[in-house]
């Protein structure tokens, strides 16, 4: 909770004025917010697939076809989301870069 109130007083503060556009670091440092939100996102969602996805797997080894193309269509979408993961933490950490002192 205490989290949430820290993000929404910064973001109002930022709203309230030009400081993600005339400090490079207050940038950065919102950037880095919005790109760990997104990554928790992600990997919420790929241990959601992944739970599905282990589900189903019994099924699928008794036969039942359509589970096992629902089984391809989580695999694709989870490896898209771990790429994805990939270049966000990319950024992130070109991010991080500058901001280590």
């Amino acid at each position: 909770m205490e989290k949430k109130v820290i993000v929404r007083l910064c973001a109002k503060i930022v709203a309230e004025t030009d400081l993600y556009e005339t400090d490079k670091e207050v940038q950065n440092l919102i950037d880095w917010v919005c790109l760990s939100e997104q990554i928790k996102e992600n990997n919420n969602t790929i241990r959601n697939l992944t739970g599905e996805y282990k589900k189903i797997e019994p099924d699928c080894r008794d036969g039942v076809r359509t589970q096992l193309e629902r089984m391809k269509e989580l695999c694709k979408e989870r490896n898209s989301l771990y790429e994805k993961q990939n270049d966000l933490k990319g950024q992130k950490w070109k991010i991080e870069k500058p901001l280590e002192r």
